[in-house]
C-alpha cells in the first residue's frame, strides 16, 4: 500500500502531522508492506527567493493579527509539537521559499534518500537556530547529512530547471484531488486525510486502506494441470515426446 503525503517545510502542522502519523503507522500490524511518498506543496508559491522575514512578522501580515497573537499561536503550536517529542523554536524563526527544498526532496526521492530529507529540513526549520532560508550552503550541508552526495546536491541548486516540473506536477496533482491545504494524506488512491490528525485517526484510516486493498491472486493448481508447461525468463519447456 502507497501512502503519498503532500506538505511544504514552512507547515509547522506538517511537522506535527508527519509525528502523528508515523506513530500510527509504528504501531500499524502491516509496516513493511506500507510505502511512504513525501510530494510538494508550497504554502506561498509566489513568494521569492530572496524574500525572507521573521515568522511573526509573516503572520501578522498575512492574517492581520497583532505580534501578540501571533506568538501565541506559536505558543500553542510549540505545545502540540511537544507533546509529539518534537522539539519547537516558538521565537526568532524565519519564513521564506520553499522551492528549492521540494526539489531536493525530489533528488533525494530519486536516492532512495527522501525521509531521511524531509525530516532535517523539518527539525531545521522549525527547532534550529540557523535558518534554512537564503543560505544554499545550509541545504547542502542538511541534505549531505541525509546521504546526498554534496556536488549533486550542489548541482541542483545552481540549475533553476532541475526538479523543477517535478515539484509543480505534484502541486498540479494536488489541486486535481482537491487538497488545497497540507499535510494532506492519500492512501492507495483511495482515501484521503486532510490535516494533522490525532494518532488514532491515522491508524483508523490505515486499516481501513488497508482492508480494501484488492485480494492476492490465487493460482489454482491440480493433479491435472501438475507440471505444465510455461515460458519465463529462460525460455518455454521443449515439450518431450512421450516414449
Amino acid at each position: 500500500m502507497r501512502v503519498e503525503i503532500w506538505s511544504d517545510i514552512a507547515c509547522p502542522w506538517c511537522y506535527v502531522g508527519k509525528a502523528r502519523f508515523e506513530k500510527a503507522l509504528d504501531a500499524f500490524p502491516h509496516r513493511d508492506g506500507v510505502e511512504v511518498v513525501h510530494r510538494s506543496f508550497e504554502l506561498d508559491p509566489g513568494l521569492a527567493k530572496g524574500d525572507i522575514q521573521p515568522v511573526l512578522t509573516m503572520l501578522s501580515k498575512k492574517y492581520g493579527m497583532s505580534e501578540a497573537q501571533a506568538q501565541a499561536g506559536e505558543e500553542n503550536l510549540g505545545a502540540q509539537a511537544a507533546a509529539e517529542g518534537l522539539a519547537y523554536r516558538t521565537r526568532d524563526r524565519d519564513n521564506g521559499n520553499t522551492f528549492d527544498m521540494h526539489r531536493l526532496l525530489h533528488l533525494a526521492k530519486d536516492k532512495g534518500r527522501q525521509d531521511e530529507l524531509i525530516q532535517l529540513f523539518y527539525r531545521a526549520n522549525f527547532a534550529e537556530e540557523q535558518s534554512v532560508f537564503g543560505n544554499d550552503e545550509r541545504l547542502v550541508e542538511l541534505a549531505v547529512s541525509a546521504g546526498l552526495d554534496a556536488d549533486e546536491v550542489r548541482g541542483v541548486l545552481a540549475d533553476p530547471d532541475a526538479y523543477a516540473d517535478a515539484v509543480r506536477a505534484d502541486e498540479r496533482e494536488a489541486a486535481e484531488l482537491g487538497a488545497n491545504g497540507v499535510p494532506f494524506f492519500v492512501l492507495d488512491r483511495k482515501f484521503g486525510v486532510s490535516g494533522a490528525q490525532p494518532v488514532e485517526a491515522f491508524a483508523q484510516a490505515l486499516t481501513q486502506a488497508w482492508g480494501e486493498r484488492p485480494a492476492p491472486l490465487k493460482v489454482v493448481q491440480s493433479e491435472a494441470g501438475a507440471g505444465a508447461e510455461v515460458c519465463g525468463p529462460d525460455g518455454c519447456a521443449v515439450p518431450q515426446q512421450s516414449q
